[in-house]
């Protein structure tokens, strides 16, 4: 196995997030398979390596028997031609990012929704799927609940916060939370409800939800949810069976809703069969295979070109003119 380099921006301050947090922790479990090291492109940091340094730096390791992970959608447009000349990997997190990959490069994704995006836009590229994960600490611990309704101010929407949520704090004990939590998941041990609507923030990013890691962790603590089902979200979210849809028609309608599923005793859970499949045990057994198969393609790339045609503008467009000329000649055929 090659060792792999994570290549991120900074490890704190400004860069601080959902999607950091997200892949620090495939840091940590692709260090069960391989040697992994984090490397540091844009803030300097005293224990970690600089990429800049790293290139320019000739009595450094065989960068050939290396793998870089790049994951941080704003960098890759200049990341990916920066590096090449070695093996790059992308660890694909939302989509819709402006820029695209040659075949050289593999495809990890944290979503299907992501896979099928790139799947469509890189067809020629290896593409794998490998959710993120949700940590054993995520779990129905049967406390008693005293929170009604929970809300994680960030990415909600101006409707959540502006509306719905003033609504409910009339009928209901709401928790808003718009800071760091150290114990999530206690916190979703405490709370009935979970309300998550994420679809207006990335609207304005421009690009996709990657994953949605609350709401499922949420459900594994055994909330009931409300949320949005946009990009990754659609993986597993599956609403009226696991979740219930937010922002659904009108304001009345979404505390009409809610206050029932706090009055109900049935609630709606996230089949266990279906958590398995992002539990740390599932997550390094896909990832060890995946991590053979690059080894593999890299081993290959070192002696043969791609030689598939991509699917650029030009030749899409002389397809369809092909296609176009067929049809007309196949008319004229039939009536001659």
């Amino acid at each position: 196995m090659r060792k792999l380099y994570f290549l991120l921006p900074g490890t704190d301050g400004k860069f601080a997030c959902g999607g950091l947090w997200a892949e620090l922790k495939t840091v940590k479990l692709a260090a069960n398979i391989c040697n992994v090291e984090v490397v540091t492109y844009r803030q300097r940091e005293p224990d970690k390596p600089f990429l800049d340094d790293l290139l320019k730096n000739q009595n450094n390791e065989n960068l050939d028997d290396v793998i870089f992970v790049i994951s941080w959608g704003f960098d890759i447009a200049k990341l990916a031609p920066k590096l090449q000349k070695y093996n790059v990997v992308y660890h694909a997190h939302s989509a819709g990012y402006k820029f695209n990959l040659p075949p050289s490069i593999p495809i990890i994704t944290v979503s299907r929704n992501t896979m099928g995006y790139w799947g469509q836009k890189a067809p020629h590229n290896l593409i794998y799927y490998l959710p993120n994960q949700i940590s054993e600490a995520f779990t129905n611990l049967h406390f008693k609940r005293d929170i009604d309704v929970l809300v994680q101010a960030r990415k909600s929407s101006e409707y959540l916060l502006t509306q719905l949520i003033p609504e409910l704090q009339k009928k209901c004990h709401v928790f808003v939370v718009d800071s760091y939590i150290e114990d999530l998941p206690g916190l979703f041990n405490r709370a009935k409800i979970y309300l998550y609507d994420s679809a207006e923030y990335w609207a304005l990013q421009n690009v996709s939800e990657g994953f949605g890691l609350q709401p499922m962790e949420a459900l594994a603590s055994g909330c009931q949810v409300f949320s949005s089902v946009n990009g990754g979200l659609s993986d597993y979210l599956d609403p009226g069976f696991n979740c219930y849809k937010i922002a659904g028609y009108g304001l009345e309608y979404d505390v009409q809703r809610i206050l029932k599923v706090l009055e109900s005793p049935v609630s709606l859970n996230l089949q266990p069969e279906v958590l398995t499949e992002y539990r740390t045990e599932n997550i390094i057994k896909k990832l060890t295979i995946i991590l053979l198969e690059i080894n593999e393609f890299f081993d290959h790339k070192k002696d043969y070109a791609g030689n598939i045609p991509e699917l650029t503008q030009i030749r899409l467009t002389k397809l369809l003119l092909e296609r176009v000329y067929g049809k007309i000649k196949k008319k004229y055929l039939q009536k001659h």
